[in-house]
């Protein structure tokens, strides 16, 4: 382990985290009143999403490495399917948002199971890193994996907080221009996946 080592896992970080950077803006669009608390969980949920793809991938590699090859096929139609979902779903409600009794629109809210549904998405794609660090034992494998999580966690944080910034000023623009950002993530996932 040097710095070059460090470098590497901070960059793949970086590379990993553009789609859970996006997804956090989108988010805070979608929800300008997010607490600061829910931030840090929203991107605590990314990166723990972050470090668990690529050790499962890396795991993969040193002892499945068959059946993970054929499940590696799937997976740019997993995050498509997944996002597409997500960002249908938050255009409709922007089209057809929730009223309270006295017929306001309540505000829109960030569930966990959609949480947890974005997590997979953005980082599914990772579990290939698992190739990339094939070569790395357990140690340094989960070192790799832990900077891949913080650098994910600070991209994620900022993220939010731009997004946070911007959602004041959108209203309910922002659940449209939020799912057309995830629809288009996942078609980035699709195709970088299947044809690059």
């Amino acid at each position: 382990m040097n710095l070059v080592f460090i470098f590497n896992s901070i960059a793949l970080g970086v590379g990993l985290a553009m789609d859970t950077f996006s997804v956090s803006i989108v988010n805070a669009l979608n929800e300008p009143k997010m607490k600061r608390s829910k931030i840090i969980f929203c991107s605590f949920i990314y990166s723990f999403f972050q470090f668990l793809m690529p050790m499962t991938g890396w795991i993969c590699v040193h002892t499945v490495i068959e059946y993970f090859k054929s499940f590696q096929k799937v997976i740019p139609w997993i995050a498509l399917m997944l996002l597409l979902y997500i960002g249908g779903k938050m255009i409709w409600e922007a089209f057809h948002p929730e009223r309270d009794d006295e017929g306001n629109i309540t505000g829109r809210t960030l569930t966990f199971g959609i949480l947890i549904m974005q997590g997979i998405a953005t980082s599914i794609d990772a579990l290939s890193v698992g190739f990339t660090i094939a070569e790395y034992n357990l140690i340094k494998a989960l070192i790799c994996g832990l900077l891949i999580a913080v650098t994910t966690f600070i991209i994620s944080f900022s993220g939010a907080i731009i997004g946070k910034q911007a959602g004041a000023h959108l209203s309910h623009k922002s659940g449209i221009l939020g799912g057309i950002i995830l629809i288009g993530i996942g078609i980035e996932i699709f195709v970088s996946s299947m044809f690059f």
